[in-house]
């Protein structure tokens, strides 16, 4: 019995342990689907932004590569042509406000043979409307990418999960309930009830099923195979009423061939057999069968 709830509380305790993963894993996914739209807000804010830059150089021709990103926070896009450096802050932050992208950034204009930093300006640099840092000079043409970086989130204080630790007491508290009551449990006890008799006793009569004899009174009397069947069935559905039919089935359904009289001739056998018992009396109820009366022994 043991080794069952073991079983089956170590079945609850995986089952647990499965919802708890899924369960961080579920919590988590949120986190993740915010940062692949964040990305995709940007990489969509920034094609609009040299798409703007391109068409005030007059290319409304030319291809927009794709979007590099060379790590989380950093985003590039390459630019064949010379821009107007000056109208990239407010394209830039038109473009952001359209696609709902907050956060401070830096941006940089780099020189696509060498990477080297040709021009650039954060973020902050706007905040009091100032002209934009080395702004007002000409960019010559040569192929240019445009760097925005987005300062990196300040990370949120995972909370502390304590459904690990609720599925792990909980099923250490059913272990140990579970033991104490085998331990509480009493030990069976062998079976003092005394051993089951084949012999009935009913007034002041018994019958001995095995041996097939009727004691009445102290006189034995040795009954027949067919005697013994139909007292063993009256006796035991003393005080009812047997139809003929019942009788019949019962005491002679081995022999195939049933004859209604035989069981008027076997009843008036035991009637000789038990009339010197007070207490018992077989009665005949007309027109259904017989009905063997029994009194309690005072």
């Amino acid at each position: 019995m043991v080794s069952r709830e073991i079983v089956r509380l170590l079945s609850v305790g995986l089952l647990l342990g499965l919802v708890m993963v899924l369960f961080v894993q579920w919590i988590g996914t949120p986190a993740q689907t915010d940062d692949l739209r964040q990305a995709e807000k940007i990489n969509l804010a920034l094609r609009r932004t040299a798409h703007h830059l391109l068409r005030e150089a007059g290319d409304s021709t030319s291809r927009i590569p794709a979007i590099q990103q060379p790590n989380p926070q950093t985003y590039r896009v390459q630019l064949g042509h010379a821009f107007n450096y000056d109208k990239l802050p407010d394209l830039l932050r038109q473009s952001l406000k359209v696609h709902h992208v907050t956060g401070n950034y830096t941006v940089a204009v780099l020189d696509c043979a060498t990477g080297e930093l040709q021009l650039g300006y954060t973020i902050v640099d706007l905040i009091d409307k100032e002209p934009v840092p080395c702004g007002g000079r000409s960019i010559t043409a040569g192929c240019y990418i445009l760097q925005v970086t987005f300062d990196a989130p300040n990370p949120v204080a995972q909370p502390i999960l304590f459904w690990p630790f609720l599925a792990l007491g909980g099923l250490l508290t059913a272990f140990l309930f579970v033991v104490w009551q085998q331990r509480k449990r009493p030990e069976p006890q062998p079976d003092s009830s005394p051993e089951p008799t084949n012999q009935l006793r009913f007034g002041r009569s018994c019958f001995d099923v095995i041996n097939q004899t009727l004691t009445v009174e102290g006189q034995l009397h040795n009954l027949t195979y067919r005697e013994a069947k139909l007292l063993r069935v009256l006796v035991n559905h003393a005080n009812q009423v047997m139809d003929r039919d019942q009788i019949l089935k019962l005491v002679w359904e081995d022999e195939g061939i049933t004859v209604g009289r035989s069981v008027d001739v076997f009843i008036s056998r035991l009637r000789k057999l038990m009339h010197n018992d007070p207490l018992i009396k077989i009665v005949a109820v007309h027109g259904v069968g017989y009905r063997m009366e029994v009194q309690e022994n005072s």
